[in-house]
């Protein structure tokens, strides 16, 4: 449906809708136009037949397409192209036409109109543009002329012949395709120019050219709410010309793609609103076309209910207003700017004395509050780059002075409050009197020192005369000495808190009293010594942890022992920035029946926590291996599996077990057998320096299921041999699959020279980029 009305004092008796479109609107409502069978004709079908309601009233397009129209004189015409009757007109046609009752024959529409040729013919002829049209046929453009003395409006006729001819411009194009259930045409008229009396003809047509591009902009879409996520079902060529995108790349769709990263989410929830409640919208909103350029785009949405009152399809009625919008901005921002000046004018000669001075104190201030943000930018970045707490102090004290003080103490406490550490610094960098200062001052703080009532009340203590109370800040005469030889006119003390809880104190002192300390300077302190509390305390809690897991680190992962016939060596690499470990572990051990096991496994996770469990998982290995009743691999792993399934040692872990048995003669190979529990595959390297991952030996992860069964592999490695095991961090990194990381890794563990030991392969092995994401260890096994 389109926006526009017909007169419904023409229409005829009984239930006031006309015989034609009653006919349209059964087949609409029937099951071939309903059912969805009709593909997108079913939409226009239900649009064509909509454009009266169960009274005839015109639906509320009509006030819709005006406002779309205003800069376009353009008239709206819908053709039945099976009756060859004009069924639907807007406000535009139905000015130019008269009142003619509608449905109308198209000829007798065009000659109720006046429509004539250029040479005055008639254009009821079935070569005219409205009977080509009417035929189904499209008419990209021909010009027509308007005579509205010709019209049967009696209104019209009043104006006499003298009115003079007007020059339009004919489009059509039918809305359905062949085969539909209705045949349907859209035509529009615009008019072009007052012709009434020119003789010059080619003047006229180029005029014709030129106002024609503007048909040009508008645009016709229709949509099926009928359908999931409410996809365009007709596209006009006009659309394709605005937008870029063809009828076939945009039928099917929903209209958001033109959307774009750039478009005003409050219009395009305005819409959805509008199409929820049935109702017609109008908005300007920005959409892209298929290049990525973006226009701006005045739409015009109208509903369409069928003879029953349901809703059949969105109308949609687009123009191209990018070029008023922009001058409108334009002529917005330009007033904007004229007012602004203006205004602005006034208030500078009313207020210029005043202006200079807000200036001059908005300079300064702006200097300070830049001067304050560099402070703290350097503080930070100074601060967070040691993890020495001496370090610390002394950086912490050296930005102070001479940018926030004449010279500075920094004092630090126990749990019990009494001074653990003290750092000084002054602007002459008096490191004698600084010393001797320090010695005498921070043996006991008295009550009314100033960073003691900072550390007891944790708030800022600000001293202004703090020469006539020397005696009470500092206990010993020896300090009080220095700090009038130093210069001590004023003070200021801000707590060291962090996690509610006070470390120390900051005591900044100014030597003169020249130069006082303002409120914002009470603030920066706070600040600052906010950051470097909070900086110590991580300092404290890392060198905490850093012990914890050095100390659990040492116990988890223990020395090679010494097993005869056999050269090892292992590495371990931990992702945790937090602690040196995590989940993956290796282990070596000789077994009571003389066999040998080598186990290299992988908990989820890479911290504290997983190398807790990977803790618990390496003991409860080394019992099933120790007593194993059954020695195959491939029964161990499954019992070690039911273990901690049943005891909940771990989640999920990887794990490879190998079992090599010593010849029975010096000299003799070894008898290995391998299982493997979702762990990457181990890589043998032989005597003469080949290099092959042991492949075929698969199972489920421990951890999953308790009644997996996992398959022993036996293999015969000659004297010389060495086997690798690793975890997956060693091969595995982002862009890349685990293949690709096991063959880089048997690259580099081939190109080790020949004679490599152990240690060779496992430093080649680490060789190349790690990840960092994730932990890795390795251990590799010669067997003599």
């Amino acid at each position: 449906m389109f926006p526009g009305a017909t007169d419904p004092t023409d229409t005829p008796p009984g239930d006031g809708i006309p015989p034609r479109t009653r006919a349209a609107m059964a087949d609409a409502t029937s099951p071939a136009a309903g059912d969805g069978a009709g593909g997108p004709q079913a939409g226009i079908v239900s649009a064509a037949t909509a454009v009266v309601s169960e009274h005839g009233e015109a639906q509320s397009a009509s006030t819709v397409l005006p406002a779309v129209l205003s800069d376009v004189p353009v008239a709206v015409l819908l053709i039945d192209q099976k009756s060859g009757a004009v069924t639907y007109a807007n406000t535009a046609a139905v000015e130019m036409a008269g009142n003619v009752g509608l449905p109308v024959d198209v000829d007798t529409w065009g000659a109720s109109a006046g429509l004539t040729d250029l040479g005055g013919a008639p254009l009821a002829r079935t070569s005219g543009p409205l009977s080509l049209v009417a035929q189904g046929l499209p008419v990209t453009g021909e010009a027509v002329r308007l005579s509205p003395a010709r019209s049967t409006d009696e209104q019209r006729a009043s104006d006499g012949e003298d009115a003079g001819s007007r020059l339009l411009w004919v489009t059509g194009f039918p809305l359905s395709r062949p085969g539909s259930t209705q045949a349907l045409s859209l035509v529009v008229l615009l008019e072009v120019e007052s012709v009434g009396g020119s003789a010059d003809a080619d003047a006229e047509l180029q005029a014709l050219r030129e106002r024609a591009v503007v048909a040009t902009d508008i645009a016709f879409t229709i949509t099926d709410p009928r359908q999931a996520d409410n996809p365009l079902v007709w596209v006009n060529p006009s659309f394709t010309r605005i937008t870029g995108y063809s009828y076939e790349e945009s039928v099917g769709r929903n209209c958001r793609f033109l959307q774009g990263s750039k478009t005003d989410p409050a219009t395009i929830d305005q819409i959805r609103a509008a199409l929820a409640a049935q109702e017609a919208v109008t908005v300007t909103v920005l959409n892209h076309r298929r290049d990525g350029t973006a226009f701006w785009n005045q739409l015009a949405i109208s509903p369409v209910f069928d003879g029953q009152g349901e809703l059949v399809s969105f109308v949609g009625v687009q123009s191209d207003v990018t070029e008023r919008v922009r001058v409108e901005a334009e002529r917005e921002a330009s007033l904007a700017a004229e007012q602004a000046a203006r205004q602005e004018a006034e208030l500078a000669r009313a207020v210029a004395e005043q202006a200079r001075s807000d200036a001059e104190r908005a300079q300064r201030e702006a200097e300070e509050a830049q001067a304050r943000l560099a402070l703290m930018a350097e503080a930070t970045s100074t601060l967070i780059a040691t993890l020495d707490v001496a370090d610390l102090l002394d950086r912490l004290a050296t930005l102070c002075v001479p940018q926030l003080a004449d010279w500075v103490v920094v004092t630090l406490v126990d749990e019990a409050g009494e001074v653990r550490e003290l750092v000084c610094r002054d602007r002459e960098r008096q490191r004698t009197d600084l010393r001797q200062f320090g010695a005498g001052h921070a043996l006991r703080l008295p009550p009314d020192s100033p960073s003691q009532r900072s550390i007891t009340t944790s708030r800022a203590v600000l001293v202004e005369d703090l020469p006539d109370r020397l005696d009470g800040a500092m206990a010993f005469p020896a300090a009080q000495e220095i700090a009038r030889r130093l210069g001590a006119a004023s003070s200021l003390s801000a707590p060291l808190v962090a996690r509610r809880r006070t470390r120390g104190a900051i005591t900044l002192v100014r030597s003169t009293s020249e130069r006082p300390f303002t409120p914002d300077d009470v603030g920066l302190v706070e600040d600052l010594a906010r950051r470097a509390a909070l900086v110590m305390d991580n300092v404290r809690l890392y060198q905490q942890e850093h012990v914890v897991a050095d100390t659990l680190q040492r116990s988890l992962l223990p020395d090679l022992p010494e097993v005869p016939g056999l050269e090892a060596a292992a590495h371990y690499v931990s992702a945790s920035t937090a602690a040196d470990v995590g989940g993956d572990f290796y282990d070596l051990l000789e077994l009571p029946d003389g066999s040998v096991a080598m186990v290299i496994g992988d908990v989820v996770g890479h911290d504290v926590a997983a190398a807790a469990a990977m803790g618990h998982l390496r003991g409860l290995i080394r019992a099933c291996l120790w007593d194993a009743p059954d020695p195959r691999p491939s029964t161990v792993l499954t019992r070690v599996d039911r273990l901690v399934q049943g005891l909940r040692v771990a989640s999920l872990a990887t794990m490879a077990y190998l079992r090599a048995v010593p010849p029975a003669e010096p000299g003799g190979t070894w008898t290995v057998q391998l299982a493997n529990a979702g762990h990457p595959p181990l890589v043998v390297r032989s005597p003469d320096g080949q290099v092959r991952p042991v492949d075929g030996v698969t199972g489920m992860l421990v951890g999953v299921d308790v009644d997996a069964e996992r398959t022993t592999r036996t293999l015969e490695l000659p004297p010389g041999s060495i086997v690798l095991a690793y975890t997956d961090g060693l091969v595995e990194s982002p862009g890349s699959d685990l293949d690709q990381g096991i063959a880089a890794l048997v690259q580099r563990l081939a190109a080790t020279p020949a004679g490599a030991s152990p240690r060779d392969l496992c430093d080649a092995a680490v060789s190349g980029t790690l990840d960092g994401r994730d932990d890795v260890a390795l251990i590799a096994v010669r067997f003599l």
